[in-house]
């Protein structure tokens, strides 16, 4: 399954609160349970991230698919602008779910819950989408994507 990872999963690997919830989705990409596609979006973040999130990066480079920018997605990006869904000043984080939906993604992963992880911005999001002629897009937490055993 092709899910799209922002930026913040990379760096939520060093942060207490969401570092469990996101090892485990990368050891989900690892294993091979998700295919992981960025954008050109998340390498610019990524250049300004501390040391140790960028080696994550580097260390699962192999494993992750890299999509440029494209005129399809900026299209998205204006609509999302236009649809109030978020302001210009949040741009890059309507270009996170642009890309994930022109991409093919089946959900975006993302620790951001102002922007995009947000239960008003979901479903305005996916009528964008669905207007311009995409299907809806899956908007998750790592915690949410990983595969957790039954306990008996």
């Amino acid at each position: 399954m092709l899910v799209y990872v922002d930026t913040s999963v990379f760096g939520g690997v060093f942060d207490a609160e969401f570092a469990e919830a996101s090892r485990g989705f990368f050891d989900e990409v690892r294993s091979g349970r998700f295919d992981a596609l960025v954008s050109s979006v998340v390498l610019d973040e990524l250049r300004g991230a501390p040391e140790e999130v960028r080696r994550l990066y580097a260390e699962l480079g192999p494993r992750v698919q890299v999509a440029e920018l494209s005129e399809a997605a900026l299209r998205l990006v204006r609509q999302y602008i236009a649809a109030g869904i978020v302001n210009e000043k949040w741009r890059p984080d309507a270009q996170h779910v642009a890309m994930a939906t022109v991409s093919g993604c089946r959900a975006i992963v993302s620790w951001n819950f102002r922007h995009i992880v947000h239960f008003e911005k979901i479903p305005l999001y996916n009528g964008v989408n669905m207007s311009q002629g995409f299907g809806p897009l899956a908007i998750h937490t790592p915690q949410e994507m990983v595969h957790y055993e039954h306990e008996d």
